[in-house]
């Protein structure tokens, strides 16, 4: 079963059409369920060449148990860094403030408003876990 990003022009966004996390691509309609079901955003940004975020796509967004709790606990937006680089750019000069470096992939998580309040780079299911269980 592919998610939205089967629709996307983005061939790095194509490619997680596959992976069990319900993906939105960054837009209007993610912030506006975000908003009417009261959940952060987990926001991933990354690009097609990326080594960590192949990884993260395999041993993660791909992996059943990981993208239940995405599903259930927040609302997923993949954006392609080179797609977007003001979302990027954004980003991670949050990440950078927050954490004092980046890199990709990038994770932040967003309140419904679009407020960051965690960010981070590779995450392996278990730490992807432990931050949205916290």
């Amino acid at each position: 079963m592919t998610n939205r990003l089967a629709r996307e022009p983005s061939p790095y966004l194509r490619q997680h059409a596959d992976n069990p996390v319900d993906w939105y691509p960054w837009g209007d309609e993610a912030f506006r369920k975000a908003r009417e079901e009261d959940k952060p955003l987990f926001v991933s940004v990354g690009y097609a060449t990326c080594h960590w975020c192949h990884v993260m796509e395999r041993e993660s967004f791909g992996d059943d148990e990981a993208a239940a709790l995405l599903n259930d606990v927040c609302v997923p937006v993949k954006v392609d860094r080179e797609e977007r680089p003001d979302v990027d750019g954004l980003l991670m000069a949050v990440s950078q403030v927050m954490n004092g470096s980046g890199g990709w992939p990038l994770n932040v998580l967003l309140t419904p408003a679009g407020l960051p309040f965690f960010a981070a780079t590779y995450l392996p299911k278990r730490d992807l876990r432990a931050c949205l269980w916290s």
